[in-house]
């Protein structure tokens, strides 16, 4: 029997993306965001997280897509990774999915230039794809996109 992956989903821009659930540290409503000077264009700002600030990244800058309609509301999923606790601006959350390791593809030529990195694979689903993130080259990996936490203070 193939092992399975847990995927958390959401909707960007009417893609239906997932990362690893076991990344996810919680999903809410978009907090109020402090925008960082100088930052990448990716990084909308910082909030306070019941005390602990964190970096914000609107995924729809970071892979490419066009600017998120004002009368839509992003969500906010909130991810750990080796860098820290970061918030991902989302349109729309979705369910909790599970896939079989064995159903990745290559990502289809479809995305942007910018986010094809971002995405290495895809898992097909009936009626859908899902657009499988890599959460460490989302926050560029080796510190150049989302600084951590500490060199933030």
């Amino acid at each position: 029997m193939a092992s399975e992956r847990h995927f958390c989903t959401f909707c960007i821009d009417g893609l239906w993306f997932g990362i690893a659930a076991e990344s996810v540290q919680e999903v809410i409503p978009s907090l109020p965001v402090t925008p960082v000077p100088l930052a990448p264009r990716a990084v909308a700002g910082l909030t306070n997280l019941r005390g602990q600030i964190i970096p914000v990244i609107d995924l729809r800058r970071r892979l490419g897509l066009e600017e998120r309609p004002a009368a839509l509301p992003p969500v906010n999923v909130v991810a750990r990774s080796e860098n820290g606790t970061v918030g991902l601006l989302v349109d729309e959350i979705g369910e909790v999915v599970e896939a079989a390791e064995n159903a990745y593809e290559a990502a289809p030529d479809n995305l942007p230039a910018e986010s094809r990195e971002l995405v290495p694979g895809v898992c097909k689903f009936p009626n859908r794809l899902l657009h499988v993130l890599d959460l460490d080259k989302v926050l560029g990996g080796d510190g150049r996109e989302v600084q951590s936490r500490k060199a933030v203070k």
